[in-house]
């Protein structure tokens, strides 16, 4: 049920009819329903980033942290809750829960891109030179748009206007610092075949973790099916089990 939170600021897919316990955070280009089965009786929202779908892009380019600013309000400072991200949804989760760690109770990541683990290669050099021309004027705006598309990624491909600038913003980012302060139970539910965030990265960043589990969803990849899900379920209670006797 589509409902909002923050004085109708925030978006979201409603669970339940009782205070939220379980905020999710979606993936890059992803919708918020992509939780329906892992929220599915739970007290819970799924929120809806600005800039993807049919909701308005943030007003300048945003990178995580400011993301996690725009979520705060939504949360309830007496009743922190569980977050759950997604990839992009992770990275914002991390960002707000190492800022404002009485805010949340426990964090729930999946395919969350936490860190690079190779240098990133330079642009291809013939993007290079057309950006090159391009800044001599030698090149069109038409042309240069051409080559954007031709050797960007398929999300850059995708983006367009701010949010084109919010990946290009966030790509980079490195979140191992904010891990380690994390002082909450965090789960880290991976997919075995994950590409966009190999298991690699989960195992370096659960060493960094004070109260980290990892799960490996066998067979897995980058987006939730229904092993990942389940998966997701399972962290979910085992973090609500810690409320509890908390």
């Amino acid at each position: 049920m589509l409902g909002s939170l923050a004085d109708g600021s925030v978006i979201v897919e409603r669970y339940g009819d009782g205070p939220i316990d379980v905020v999710a955070l979606h993936g890059w280009g992803r919708p918020a329903t992509d939780f329906s089965k892992v929220l599915e009786g739970y007290n819970a929202a799924s929120v809806y980033l600005p800039g993807f779908g049919t909701i308005d892009p943030p007003p300048r380019a945003w990178v995580p942290a400011d993301y996690a600013e725009w979520l705060l309000p939504a949360l309830d400072p007496e009743r922190p809750p569980i977050l759950v991200g997604h990839s992009f949804g992770g990275r914002i989760a991390v960002r707000l829960a190492a800022r404002h760690p009485e805010r949340v109770s426990g964090l729930a990541l999946t395919g969350v891109p936490l860190t690079k683990l190779h240098q990133a290669k330079g642009p291809d050099w013939r993007y290079a030179l057309i950006r090159s021309l391009h800044g001599m004027g030698v090149v069109s705006d038409k042309q240069m748009e051409s080559a954007r598309r031709r050797f960007g990624s398929a999300d850059y491909r995708a983006a367009t206007g701010v949010m084109r600038d919010v990946l290009v913003h966030t790509v980079g980012e490195d979140y191992l610092d904010d891990v380690a302060t994390l002082s909450m139970p965090v789960e880290l539910v991976w997919g075995e075949f994950d590409r966009p965030a190999p298991l690699q990265v989960a195992k370096i960043a659960l060493e960094r973790l004070a109260h980290g589990r990892l799960t490996v969803a066998d067979g897995s990849e980058h987006l939730l099916d229904d092993t990942l899900r389940g998966h997701l379920r399972d962290a979910i209670e085992r973090l609500r089990a810690t409320q509890v006797g908390s």
